[in-house]
């Protein structure tokens, strides 16, 4: 469950079958004076917007009772309710749920109509903040393939380690400064730091150094960590290694913060990153 604010509203956002539903039930807060859902839903224009809505979308979508709605649409006597509308139908577009997130959602589109009756600098408001929502959603999926990405190459880095440079002797805390050792290689070699380093200078934050790289810094690090399990399989020198992989980092890195597409994605990761310091938990 999300929340998007809009002139001071909460409003959810519902995932249903990886699709955005918004919360009419929080959008109708932000009306002056009385006014039900159940009037916008009686109104003829609105019943002709769903129903086209829902023979775009719906491949189940009962036209039969869709007719008979449409027909007494805008009568006085003409009154239906959300459920009344889903379960005639079968209609997918509005939503009433009960529990802790209950209320009536509508998919994004419908939504949109919706905010146009509470008022036009609502609508407009409320898909600006709902096309941010979105690009951050983007922006977090992009870093957790990233990170993750990284993850998995550090298993190929930490494998060609223990094959390679930890004799089956050593204790298991002999083995664990062997790995710091040459997880710092990958550190100096890209961030010109050990981890060690980062801490002292970083007092205030918490994680470690990668949880504060930007995309172009995962994307080099997974390449560094991947070339360095060759290279320990070829036997060369850790000083060596060390030289190389600061070559590779610096090459690569210029060319990734020259990409005008990665220097975009590294500004929203940065404003996202903010936004959570400062307490934002979308």
């Amino acid at each position: 469950m999300s929340k998007l604010f809009v002139d001071n509203q909460a409003i959810s956002v519902m995932k249903v079958d990886d699709k955005d539903y918004i919360s009419l039930t929080d959008m109708i807060k932000a009306k002056d004076g009385d006014f039900f859902i159940s009037d916008w839903l009686r109104n003829r224009n609105t019943v002709e917007f769903l129903g086209v809505w829902e023979q775009i979308y719906n491949p189940n979508f009962n036209y039969g009772e869709y007719a008979i709605i449409r027909s007494q649409a805008g009568l006085n006597s003409y009154k239906i309710s959300v459920k009344e509308w889903m379960k005639k139908t079968g209609a997918i577009g509005l939503r009433a749920s009960a529990g802790r997130y209950g209320g009536t959602y509508a998919y994004k589109d419908i939504a949109f109509e919706f905010g146009m009756w509470i008022s036009p600098h609502f609508k407009i408001y409320l898909i600006k903040e709902f096309e941010r929502m979105k690009d951050d959603e983007q922006q977090r999926l992009g870093w957790d393939i990233k990170r993750n990405l990284a993850k998995i190459n550090y298993r190929v880095h930490t494998d060609a380690i223990k094959a390679n440079l930890i004799p089956p002797q050593l204790t298991a805390g002999q083995k664990t400064v062997i790995y710091a050792s040459e997880a710092d290689i990958l550190n100096v070699a890209l961030f010109g730091m050990t981890a060690k380093e980062w801490r002292e200078r970083n007092h205030d934050l918490s994680g470690n150094i990668r949880d504060y790289a930007d995309i172009s810094q995962l994307v080099c690090l997974s390449n560094l960590e991947s070339l360095n399990a060759v290279f320990i399989g070829d036997g060369m020198p850790q000083s060596e290694r060390l030289a190389k992989l600061n070559a590779v980092a610096i090459s690569q890195m210029q060319i990734l913060t020259d990409d005008s597409r990665i220097a975009k994605l590294n500004a929203k990761n940065l404003t996202t990153l903010k936004r959570k310091e400062g307490g934002d938990d979308e």
